[in-house]
C-alpha cells in the first residue's frame, strides 16, 4: 500500500473517533512513518514536544490487509487522547467505543496470526501447556522461557519449555 493510501487510512480512523467525541489530539503528524525495523510491534505512537507521530510496522503495511491496518492505527491513535498513553482504563474504554461502533477489534495486543501477516521471526522455544496442548513460540528467552514454573497457560494448565530444534523439553539449562 502507497504512503498515501495509509495517511489517508489515519485520517479516516481520525475521523471516526472524533465522529463519536472520542477526544483524539489535534496535534498528530498527517502522515504515518513506516517502520521497516519493527519486528515485534505493529504500530507505535511517539509523542515529543507535545506532537504525536504515528509508526506502522513496514511489514503490516505491506502483507496486512485494509482491516488490520486501520485496527493498528486506531490503536495508536487512541493514544493521543489525554490519559491514554497507556493501556488503562481511560484507553479500554475508547477502544470498547470504536470496537462496537465500527467493528474493530482493537486490544492491548495484536500478533501475526491474527492480524493475518507471516511471522518469519526465527523460533527458539516452544512454551508447552500440560493441560491443552497449546504450543506458545519464543524467539528469545524470557523470565517464561527461564522460569516457566511461575507461568499458567490461558487454561490453567502447567507450562513446560521445549528447544524448537531439538524438540526436546529444557530441564535445568536456565
Amino acid at each position: 500500500m502507497t504512503q498515501k493510501y495509509i495517511d489517508g487510512l489515519m485520517a479516516l480512523v481520525i475521523a471516526q473517533a472524533r465522529t463519536i467525541k472520542i477526544p483524539v489530539s489535534q496535534e498528530i503528524a498527517p502522515h504515518v512513518r513506516l517502520n521497516r525495523r519493527a519486528r515485534t510491534r505493529f504500530g507505535c505512537c511517539i509523542r515529543r514536544e507535545g506532537r504525536y507521530t504515528i509508526e506502522l510496522s513496514a511489514q503490516l503495511a505491506e502483507q496486512g490487509s485494509e482491516d488490520a491496518i486501520l485496527q493498528v492505527l486506531a490503536h495508536e491513535v487512541l493514544h493521543t487522547c489525554y490519559g491514554c498513553s497507556n493501556h488503562g482504563a481511560r484507553w479500554k474504554g475508547y477502544a470498547q467505543r470504536m470496537n462496537s461502533i465500527y467493528g474493530y477489534r482493537i486490544r492491548r495486543t495484536d500478533n501475526y496470526e491474527e492480524l493475518g501477516i507471516e511471522d518469519h521471526r526465527p523460533v527458539r522455544y516452544y512454551v508447552v501447556c500440560a493441560k491443552c496442548g497449546r504450543r506458545i513460540p519464543r524467539m528469545k528467552r524470557s523470565p517464561l522461557v527461564d522460569h516457566p514454573e511461575r507461568y499458567r497457560c490461558t487454561c490453567g494448565g502447567a507450562l513446560r519449555v521445549e528447544d524448537a530444534e531439538s524438540g526436546q523439553e529444557e530441564i535445568g539449562k536456565m
